[in-house]
């Protein structure tokens, strides 16, 4: 590839503030998917992944989208998402489903569950290198750029207006959406810095506490907490762990749960509760993604009660780890329920993507 900007490219990142900023900034949903920062140069395509991987053989529908809608030479950084549910939301799980080593799968998915790319960011267009200039001027030359686009290429929202943003980050998220990223207008393109502004949707739930891993560095310090829910028959999910924790909290927690150890058959989430379907540990952690990294785990007595902080859910688990907040030793296991959690109004993803970007 002969461009001004040569793969691989680290992304421009945001950091995590409590509100929408006010000032000189541009406004933007924050998508849920991979990111991305495609080249293209003539019939050459590139996808690298946020860490520089790439990614082209695994969505190969998108490979022949760019080479149809960017422009002949250029850079572009975006979000692959993969849309589902009628076309109505974002659905990170089939997502994950294309990272597959074997080409005939990747080939099938390709086809059953193809993917979309929304652009939000201009690098470099013919010889110039734009990573320099403004965000206003890559954005103005991104909506020229991708004017024509369509099919599998999208170009993001944009509004200047907090007020309008305030509202996207609301109604957004029942399409799936993630929240709200704030630009600098002035702003150049800075490569794996946290230039931007991501602001998420915050809540906490009361988890029953129900099992633990064991930390790589020791077999006496834990690693993850295993969280559930009861679902509305009365049966123990498991929706997900906390795994951000001090060391030394590590270890006392190790002597803290051991009293509540137990293998006894009749844990919702020994052998029996998998052979029913029950969304396990077992079942629901081992991915692709994992590798060969060991996912047994020791069970506890369900008598604990975690309230945890998350942004959103991904169907029935949350879409990222969840941070520690309190025991709730006031809380009653069976009373943790999926009932407790908020549920976003719907909003059809369409109306997202096909409503003009600016």
């Amino acid at each position: 590839m002969e461009l001004p900007l040569q793969p691989p490219v680290e992304p421009m990142l945001a950091k995590a503030v409590d509100r929408i900023p006010e000032g000189r900034y541009a406004y933007e949903p924050k998508w849920d998917g991979f990111r991305a920062i495609v080249f293209r140069d003539g019939g050459e395509v590139e996808i690298t992944s946020r860490n520089g991987r790439a990614m082209n053989r695994y969505f190969p529908e998108l490979v022949e989208a760019f080479r149809k809608g960017l422009p002949e030479k250029s850079v572009v950084d975006g979000e692959i998402i993969l849309v589902s549910d009628g076309g109505t939301r974002l659905d990170f799980d089939l997502l994950q489903q294309r990272i597959h080593p074997a080409a005939s799968r990747v080939e099938l998915l390709a086809q059953q569950t193809p993917a979309s790319f929304v652009a939000f960011d201009l690098l470099a267009l013919g010889n110039t290198n734009l990573a320099d200039a403004p965000f206003r001027e890559r954005r103005a030359a991104l909506e020229q750029a991708l004017g024509a686009a369509g099919g599998r290429l999208h170009l993001t929202r944009q509004t200047l207006d907090p007020q309008t943003a305030a509202e996207w980050f609301e109604l957004f998220e029942g399409a799936g959406l993630d929240g709200v990223v704030a630009k600098d207008l002035a702003g150049p393109y800075e490569p794996g810095k946290r230039s931007m502004y991501k602001i998420k949707h915050r809540r906490t739930a009361d988890c029953v506490l129900a099992g633990y891993r064991l930390h790589k560095s020791g077999d006496d310090r834990i690693g993850s907490l295993l969280l559930g829910l009861y679902d509305d028959d009365g049966v123990l999910a498991n929706v997900g762990v906390v795994g951000a924790l001090p060391m030394q909290r590590r270890k006392e927690l190790f002597e803290e749960l051991q009293p509540l150890v137990t293998w006894d058959s009749s844990h919702p989430w020994t052998q029996a509760g998998q052979d029913a379907g029950t969304r396990t540990p077992r079942n629901a952690e081992g991915s692709r993604w994992s590798g060969t990294k060991d996912l047994s785990f020791t069970p506890l007595r369900p008598e604990r009660v975690i309230e945890v902080a998350y942004d959103h859910m991904e169907g029935d688990r949350f879409r990222h780890p969840p941070s520690f907040v309190r025991w709730r030793p006031d809380r009653e296991p069976e009373s943790c329920g999926y009932a407790q959690l908020d549920e976003p109004v719907r909003f059809d993803l369409a109306d997202v993507l096909q409503a003009p970007p600016g």
